[in-house]
């Protein structure tokens, strides 16, 4: 891609001479400067836009340019960073620019008070705000997912030639691959000690599985979620096969082919499938805050309720391993509990299981479960001392079984999924500085919607 303008402009002392009288006379050398990153929402519709301001960033501007229709999502974006600058530890200082109207697509293009573009909301509008975005000459740090039916794949293609050819940059946020569970299994995949190689799999049994269950009432910033009526529309949220599944296949591609470009001809989609969760009109009472379904809705409900396509599974094969990924939502998650996380990584010497179900405490563990014989503890017990060490400090190994070790992580490395956020964008900051990023993150990009894509199409078929 190419360079983009760099932010960090340094000053060099410019000397000065005097012609009447020959005496030399310098300037003093002014400070490094840094040109402050300019923050843009678009139509905040999902309260992930709002976690993005939930910390500070010493190189972001600390003006909010928001432009959005009027309505209860913007409004509850506003709230939510209100409670930020005002919570009694860690408060924010954020100062927000409101523009509120039906043309605020074109107001924010217009304008222009910033260089970066925040998006999150309706997918169905999301490839278009990024198309505009980058035809305007502004970055993109959007939400996922980026499209969510082939029409907007195509779409997104054209949108990653046009921000090559205006040096700007397109970034989805991927916070799962902060979660620390996450991290140190790909740590641990890297180990030819301890791991050896990923198998192919089969498709019964892949290389690489993961599954997350996630609820449609829960609690965010300490406050139950409201979530606006389109959410449960899939031609607005997309169906749950191209929406979550994203995350999970951007980790498939992290994880087991790290650094490494992967082309969509090495994709092949072996099964995928798709099927509703269904709530009464209590339920979506409690979520929405609605008294009634929206007739846009009405296409989606049968005697037992509302039927939302938000659960997906897909088996594929990339770069010749066996894979599966499946998204699955609940109404609300039992007392205690919350959304979960399972994943799998298959290696010749060990499997790498993340479980975050009842014997877990409902927190995500890492296990790491032998194939060979007695001298493998010997190998863990040395890479956690020598490499996990150099990165998660701290971490030890509790036997649990026959074969079986717990990895024990501190818990500072556990901040959970809202703080993933702030490092998601501390990352993104840093590319922006650099002017690019790592060469992989594109094509690989473009390679995880196709494979969504893919999913999408075949479970559609059957």
């Amino acid at each position: 891609m190419k360079t983009l303008k760099r932010y960090l402009v340094i000053v060099l002392p410019v000397v000065l001479f005097c012609l009447s009288c020959a005496e030399e006379k310098k300037e003093e050398p002014k400070e490094d400067t840094m040109d402050k990153v300019k923050l843009m929402t678009l139509d905040p519709g999902h309260f992930h836009a709002a976690l993005v301001q939930k910390k500070m960033y010493p190189q972001v501007d600390s003006t909010i340019h928001v432009f959005a229709p009027k309505g209860p999502e913007v409004d509850d974006f506003l709230s939510k960073i209100k409670q930020y600058n005002s919570r009694d530890e860690n408060a924010t200082s954020w100062e927000v620019n409101t523009y509120l109207g039906d043309d605020y697509l074109n107001k924010m293009i217009t304008e222009k008070p910033g260089n970066v573009m925040v998006v999150a909301g309706k997918n169905s509008k999301k490839i278009d705000y990024v198309l505009a975005a980058v035809k305007a000459g502004l970055n993109v740090y959007a939400d996922k997912p980026l499209v969510i039916n082939p029409e907007g794949f195509e779409k997104l293609k054209e949108a990653f030639k046009i921000a090559e050819e205006n040096g700007v940059m397109i970034y989805d946020i991927m916070t799962e691959r902060f979660e620390s569970t996450t991290m140190m299994q790909k740590q641990f995949s890297l180990l030819p000690n301890v791991f050896g190689e990923l198998i192919e799999g089969t498709a019964e049994e892949p290389a690489i599985s993961k599954e997350s269950v996630h609820h449609f009432f829960k609690y965010v910033s300490g406050k139950p979620l409201v979530r606006p009526s389109w959410f449960f529309d899939v031609n607005e949220e997309g169906e749950g096969i191209v929406d979550v599944t994203t995350h999970l296949v951007d980790l498939v591609q992290w994880e087991a082919f790290p650094d490494q470009i992967i082309d969509s001809s090495q994709v092949e989609m072996v099964s995928a499938r798709r099927w509703p969760t269904i709530l009464s009109l209590e339920e979506f009472q409690n979520v929405t805050g609605t008294e009634a379904y929206p007739d846009y809705l009405k296409k989606d409900i049968a005697d037992d309720g509302l039927n939302v396509y938000c659960n997906g599974e897909m088996t594929y094969k990339i770069n010749g391993k066996f894979a599966k990924v499946s998204v699955i939502w609940n109404y609300k998650a039992p007392e205690g509990t919350g959304d979960t996380h399972y994943s799998v990584m298959r290696g010749s010497k060990s499997n790498l299981i993340i479980k975050q179900g009842k014997e877990e405490n409902y927190k995500p563990i890492l296990y790491v479960e032998s194939k060979l014989g007695a001298d493998f503890e010997k190998s863990l017990n040395l890479a956690i001392q020598n490499e996990i060490a150099e990165q998660f400090p701290g971490t030890t190994v509790e036997k649990v079984a026959e074969g079986k070790w717990k990895i024990v992580i501190p818990e500072k490395f556990k901040i959970g999924h809202e703080s993933h956020f702030g490092q998601v964008t501390e990352n993104y900051l840093k590319y922006l500085a650099s002017g690019e990023l790592p060469i992989w993150e594109v094509p690989n990009m473009i390679t995880k919607y196709y494979t969504t894509i893919a999913a999408y199409k075949k479970a559609k078929e059957n």
